[in-house]
């Protein structure tokens, strides 16, 4: 069984995503945070699950959807350990903001 590691640009994600949603509800945010992390341990058991981000599937990018969220992520060593990278809301344009924060052109 693999392991989920959190990047550090995914972890500012959800920073990012907990304090706009505790505008409106502190209680709220922090439920849907944890339901969204809980939404990839699937991943540990079948990291292959997710979708390839069409946008970039040269890099082998994967993906998952939450609500309105997208998960982005990818497998690393034999063993399966999956490394989330990003969790970008469906609404932004997806290439041009992975694009600048990952400096892939």
């Amino acid at each position: 069984m693999g392991k989920i590691k959190w990047s550090e640009k995914a972890s500012c994600h959800l920073h990012a995503i907990h304090d706009y949603i505790s505008r409106d509800s502190r209680t709220y945010a922090i439920r849907f945070i944890k339901s969204l992390i809980k939404s990839t341990s699937k991943l540990e058991i079948a990291p292959r699950c997710g979708r390839i981000v069409p946008e970039f599937e040269v890099y082998g990018l994967r993906e998952v959807i939450y609500q309105n969220y997208r998960i982005i992520y990818r497998i690393k060593d034999d063993n399966d350990h999956v490394e989330i990278l990003a969790v970008i809301h469906c609404s932004r344009d997806f290439k041009t903001t992975f694009s600048q924060e990952w400096e892939l052109n």
